[in-house]
């Protein structure tokens, strides 16, 4: 059994006026939840807290005095809390935690930041970028506000909020065969060396795109860097398969680089961001979520993804609600 704030709320009122009744009228409260607080309070003491005398209301016992003296310090660490809570909600300053899945830590997050920052005004950013192993590990300790990932590997439960599709496109250098093709099949790719962004579980997602459309080509490299796979293919070490692509705020592809949609009906992976808050999502989460979302909105599929002409109408989740 323990005493709630509020109840030791009622017990501090009774001493302080002498009197159930005066605290229950003071309190607006029924008799009986000051007599249940009294109780409680009275069988963790051990002892009594008041003597009753009829007629005359209630008087302090000395252990009473005693349990008065952690009751305040209790309440006054209690308003300490809530006047911290109300601090936090209202504060214009906010540290924000975002972890994004690497590769689109300098394609897409940082213009979502200078967005939100507009409208936040003084406030911190910090961005943890790492896998989808570390991110869940990061989320699940508590390190992060948000997460902007990809639904690959593992589920991350509830906390999540779609933001649009990003199929699976070819890189290719500009003199490769394939780059004047309007899309090109996972057959056509895997007879090339694939340069492979090789992060957990976004490496088991690439290599069965080739299990489901074809055969496995051979590796020309492996990389957990998405600029070292563009300098990579520039550098005629093969071909690559990706989802996002630079926009106009992002450093863009050189003119030897060419990006061409895959023609097999592939799963296309949902860029997401994923928060522990749930519904409770403090003000400064709902900004991001919303910043991002228009960002991408107003970047249109054909700015941040790779398809064929006339399918990326549907690439769009509907806004979210917050």
């Amino acid at each position: 059994m323990r005493l709630t704030l509020r109840q030791v709320e009622y017990v501090v009122e009774v001493a302080k006026l002498g009197s159930i009744a005066a605290a229950c009228k003071t309190l607006h409260i029924s008799q009986s939840s000051v007599l249940a607080a009294i109780e409680t309070a009275e069988e963790l003491a051990g002892t009594r807290v008041f003597d009753r005398r009829k007629g005359h209301g209630v008087v302090i016992t000395p252990a009473g005095q005693k349990f008065l003296v952690s009751a305040r310090r209790f309440l006054s660490a209690g308003t300490d809390f809530f006047t911290s809570l109300d601090a936090l909600a209202h504060s214009g300053t906010h540290a924000v935690r975002i972890g994004c899945f690497s590769p689109l830590g300098a394609l897409l997050v940082p213009p979502v930041i200078k967005r939100m920052a507009t409208g936040l005004g003084e406030s911190e950013f910090i961005l943890y970028e790492g896998d989808q192993v570390e991110l869940r590990a990061w989320l699940t300790a508590g390190m992060l506000d948000v997460v902007v990932t990809y639904d690959i590997g593992e589920e991350y439960g509830s906390g999540i909020t779609p933001m649009c599709k990003v199929p699976a496109h070819a890189l290719v250098r500009a003199d490769d065969g394939l780059a004047n093709q309007e899309t090109v099949s996972m057959e056509e790719l895997s007879q090339r060396s694939l340069v492979l962004l090789d992060l957990p579980e976004t490496r088991t997602y690439l290599m069965a795109l080739f299990d489901f459309a074809a055969r496995r080509p051979r590796l020309g490299l492996r990389t957990r860097s998405y600029e070292t796979i563009r300098a990579a293919v520039s550098n005629g070490f093969g071909v690559s398969v990706l989802n996002i692509r630079p926009n106009r705020e992002a450093s863009p592809d050189g003119a030897d680089l060419r990006r061409i949609p895959t023609s097999d009906a592939l799963r296309q992976p949902t860029l997401l961001v994923v928060d522990p808050y749930g519904e409770n999502k403090p003000a400064y989460v709902k900004a991001f979520i919303r910043n991002l979302y228009c960002y991408l909105e107003e970047l249109g599929p054909d700015k941040f993804a790779v398809f064929p002409m006339g399918r990326g109408a549907d690439l769009m989740f509907p806004p979210p609600r917050l």
